[in-house]
């Protein structure tokens, strides 16, 4: 520690240097890493706030919950411990009647009613009591500045909802969720296809917490019903499971390449010092002291390096705008953290091998 910390401190400018190529690096991943995570999220955090360990669905839907439609009634036929309906719809919004393009809503429509256990938390305004009123997601107002009272005016549907709460963390497929009654739910969803009012009883799923939370406890008396424990029915939603692929394959080639990349650098840098350890050798300190100091030395290199490049991430988050998917999950954070000390560490033990071999006379010579 003695030695390795005195040679830090003697030759500070070539050592800030090594720092701030390990802090980049570890920027560069850390950061890839928000955005990949905080994309797969928003496909799904609606259904996280559900808290659900299955949802009940038609069979021949195929685990799609837009294509699945049921009697109201249907949830007298699931056996569970809680079970609650839900009304689900894209749609679009448009704020107080903007005819702007640019001011239309991507936004998915979440018929619930407003006292069952997937009711959202509302963290402003309050909780709907009438048809055409909703809570909305507060993504909503920070990126689209729709506020407490606005109207929205969902496509096919002449009469308005008004905004009378916000929640937060309700996304469902990257669109923001707006929680509003059933009844609304069905005259938007059958608006065009029916009219408003016609099919007065339908919903597309019934979500279900199961007793001691196994979704093989949950049973159905009808044969075009079935159930799906909630995991794998997030992971079917359309293109989430290709998304997440996608970006663990590169984010995962691009944590093993910088990992080679600064066990490579370690390893180069340790042979540099060949002289330098062989003018120590002929003084009579022994292998495992060098050794031990080049180690130690690579620890504080890393740990100071990566945890710099980590907090310029958190830096970074905080300007972020609105609209960027980025999201910290303090788990990836750190297993990345703990990768990228470990392969570092691996090429200093790499480069031990090198100080053991070191021949004095031919070090000097």
């Amino acid at each position: 520690m003695f030695l390795a910390w005195n040679e830090i401190k003697h030759s500070k400018l070539r050592y800030f240097l090594i720092i701030g190529v390990m802090a980049l690096i570890a920027y560069l991943v850390f950061f890839l890493i928000g955005l990949a995570y905080g994309l797969a999220e928003d496909n799904r955090t609606a259904a996280d706030k559900w808290q659900a360990d299955a949802i009940v669905l038609t069979d021949e839907a195929n685990v799609n919950m837009s294509m699945s439609m049921m009697p109201a009634d249907s949830i007298n036929d699931v056996s569970a411990a809680e079970t609650a309906v839900l009304g689900q719809s894209p749609s679009v919004a448009q704020v107080n009647g903007r005819n702007d393009s640019l001011d239309k809503i991507n936004v998915s429509i979440f018929g619930i009613e407003p006292d069952s256990f997937i009711a959202p938390n509302v963290i402003d305004g309050v909780m709907f009591a009438d048809d055409y009123e909703a809570v909305v997601d507060n993504s909503m107002h920070l990126e689209d500045g729709v506020e407490l009272g606005d109207l929205l005016y969902l496509a096919g549907v002449d009469k308005p909802v008004k905004v009378v709460g916000f929640t937060d963390n309700a996304k469902f497929s990257i669109s923001p969720v707006l929680y509003t009654t059933l009844d609304t739910f069905r005259d938007v969803r059958f608006a065009k296809s029916g009219g408003i009012g016609v099919k007065n009883d339908i919903i597309n799923a019934i979500i279900v917490r199961a007793t001691d939370h196994d979704a093989a406890n949950v049973t159905v008396s009808k044969s075009d019903l079935k159930v799906y424990p909630i995991n794998t029915y997030i992971n079917k939603l359309p293109g989430y499971q290709a998304q997440v692929l996608t970006f663990g394959l590169m984010i995962g080639f691009l944590v093993v390449i910088a990992a080679v990349v600064i066990g490579i650098f370690i390893y180069v840098f340790t042979l540099q010092k060949a002289a330098i350890f062989g003018v120590m050798k002929a003084q009579g300190i022994s292998n495992g002291y060098i050794s031990k100091a080049v180690i130690i030395q690579t620890l504080l290199l890393a740990v100071l390096g990566f945890g710099l490049g980590a907090g310029l991430t958190l830096l970074t988050a905080l300007f972020l705008p609105a609209a960027v998917p980025f999201r910290i999950e303090a788990l990836y954070f750190g297993g990345l953290f703990l990768i990228l000390v470990f392969s570092s560490v691996l090429g200093a033990l790499f480069s031990v091998r090198t100080v053991v071999k070191v021949d004095p006379l031919k070090a000097i010579s």
